[in-house]
């Protein structure tokens, strides 16, 4: 199991466990679990469970779970438990031989479930789901008794048995807990416990027909697992007596449920509903598409796990839900990749330069830095010819005040390579637009300073014309242009971002990325990190925009001082 990367923050959790831990509570044992429904692919927002339960265990010497919540057979599928599976371990997270599924305890569930009909505690419901709602009540009025609240415990003993045999329909009867229909909390008005669903489950099959609702399947599971802290989100905080309730009245052990807030994150959606519309409807081009906040996408899009972990431990745990600036997660990705991904020239826009002073044919090599934040990346080799391609936006005909870079008659510094000088514009006659530039270059500044000192306000990257790699360069931005995508309208998909992918086709790259490899990421000098694309091909790579080198969150830190 991965042990947390930095001193974890205090937090109000860990503040529990350690009480618990000074006083015997569990033996002094901490026992964790992470249980996803394997109905859709793992968030952001799961990682922050995941680091938060994986961590505390470690932290204090214990273990963490995984179980899988398969009691929905309707929404679940093999592909999203084999992609979660994927997601924990790529995040830095191993749960070793503790792969569990609540479908192992289902036979367990369903006797517990007869012992509270043996007891007078449950029974069984013929209302349809539209009256038992109707019978709930509100937060001001109570509930009404279902008509078969009274049924004798043989009656209902029958009937439970002859749902679990499939003699009745879907939707038409549930085993409902028999608790207090006046309950000020409305989870303890009669919750339904087991309803019919004739589905095959993709572990069990056709075993069962009768599937246990959420609320009465995990706290059992935590019980026969042992789990001493059961982490919750705070949506369940008012779920947490009716987890007691089912505990107690069974007699069994009896785990501690402790909520948290869950993490909102601007920019984005992480509704499991909504994901799952903008891949249905074509907004995006999967599960992980590298502008989705799945753990999926962001692994496609580049983001290194150490940088997820690390925006984990700065968001904190606490009880009171706040949005959190996209900023911070993108601050944690550029931290991470300064100090681990080598760096690289690439042009996204070309413009063609031709050195009118350098020999036709000659090529050099030059040494080029790795990583300077990384002695040990060590160099390479660069190729420099006669002809080569700048960025576009580097050049300008008529420059402001306060731009620096290339124009006619000014010097500035190649990366790596030679002070060069502009001295002819080579336009198009129709449209004006700038071609190609004619330049010299200053063979006393081999390696980007001159022997009389003198200066130059500007350093461009750059890449031989005849020894580029063309590849596919997506640039990917934030997939919403608001940070709370439908707060005004109602609908969250008008705040979609029209340009939150551009391609383009052909940029033009250093050769050494010609054999980069997928999933390998890189800072192009200037522009961003990027990573290499699965859908790249041997001679074509593609490269996805992780993040940009602006870093708004490190620039409100600085004003805010």
């Amino acid at each position: 199991m991965t042990k947390p990367d930095t001193a974890p923050p205090p937090n109000f959790i860990r503040y529990l466990v350690e009480e618990d831990n000074r006083t015997g509570k569990f033996g002094g044992q901490v026992l964790t679990r992470f249980p996803p429904e394997p109905n859709g692919y793992l968030h952001i927002g799961h990682a922050k469970s995941i680091c938060l339960n994986f961590g505390l265990a470690a932290e204090f010497g214990g273990l963490c779970n995984f179980r899988f919540d398969d009691t929905n057979p309707s929404k679940e599928d093999i592909e999203f438990v084999e992609s979660i599976q994927a997601d924990v371990h790529w995040l830095g997270f191993d749960w070793g031989d503790r792969l569990y599924y609540a479908s192992d305890y289902f036979e367990q569930l369903y006797q517990w479930a007869v012992q509270l009909i043996q007891a007078g505690l449950a029974y069984v419901c013929d209302l349809d789901p539209e009256e038992v709602k109707d019978h709930r009540g509100t937060l001001t009025q109570p509930g009404k008794n279902s008509p078969y609240r009274h049924r004798s415990v043989a009656e209902n003993l029958d009937r439970f048995a002859r749902m679990r045999a499939g003699e009745f329909p879907d939707g038409t009867c549930t085993l409902r807990a028999k608790i207090d229909m006046a309950a000020p909390n409305l989870n303890l008005r009669d919750p339904v416990m087991y309803r019919i669903k004739h589905e095959a489950h993709h572990r069990t099959g056709d075993a069962w027909c009768i599937y246990p609702m959420y609320d009465w399947a995990h706290g059992q599971c935590d019980s026969l697992e042992g789990i001493t802290h059961s982490i919750c989100t705070m949506e369940y905080e008012d779920h947490r007596a009716l987890y007691d309730w089912y505990l107690d009245r069974l007699g069994i052990y009896h785990p501690q449920q402790i909520e948290f807030a869950r993490l909102n994150l601007a920019y984005t959606v992480l509704s499991k509903r909504r994901l799952i519309q903008l891949v249905q409807e074509g907004h995006v081009s999967g599960w992980d598409d590298p502008r989705m906040p799945t753990l999926a996408g962001m692994r496609r899009r580049g983001y290194p796990p150490a940088a997820i972990r690390a925006f984990c431990d700065k968001i904190g745990v606490g009880k009171r839900e706040n949005l959190v600036d996209m900023a911070l997660l993108e601050y944690c990705v550029r931290e991470e990749l300064n100090q681990t991904a080598p760096r690289a020239m690439a042009v996204l826009n070309p413009l063609k330069v031709i050195i009118a002073n350098f020999p036709e044919g000659r090529v050099e090599m030059l040494e080029a830095v790795n990583n300077p934040e990384d002695p040990a990346a060590g160099t390479r080799q660069v190729p420099f010819s006669r002809e080569l391609y700048l960025e576009r936006d580097d050049f300008m005909l008529d420059p402001p005040k306060k731009f620096y870079r290339l124009a006619p008659g000014r010097e500035v510094r190649l990366r790596y390579a030679y002070f060069i000088k502009c001295v002819e514009v080579i336009t198009d006659p129709a449209s004006g637009e700038v071609t190609q530039l004619i330049c010299t270059y200053d063979p006393e500044t081999r390696g980007g300073s001159a022997p009389d000192g003198r200066p130059v306000k500007a350093t461009l990257h750059w890449v031989s014309a005849g020894h580029a790699v063309p590849a596919q360069v997506r640039l990917y931005d934030r997939l919403f242009t608001t940070p709370v995508p439908g707060e005004g309208s109602g609908d969250f998909k008008t705040d979609l971002n029209p340009h939150s992918l551009e391609v383009v086709t052909p940029a033009w790259l250093e050769p050494s990325l010609a054999a980069a490899t997928p999933g390998s990421r890189w800072q192009f000098e200037r522009l961003g990190y990027f990573c290499v694309d699965p859908d790249s091909t041997p001679g074509t790579p593609v490269f996805n925009r992780t993040v940009t080198l602006r870093d708004a969150w490190a620039k409100l830190q600085q004003a805010s001082k």
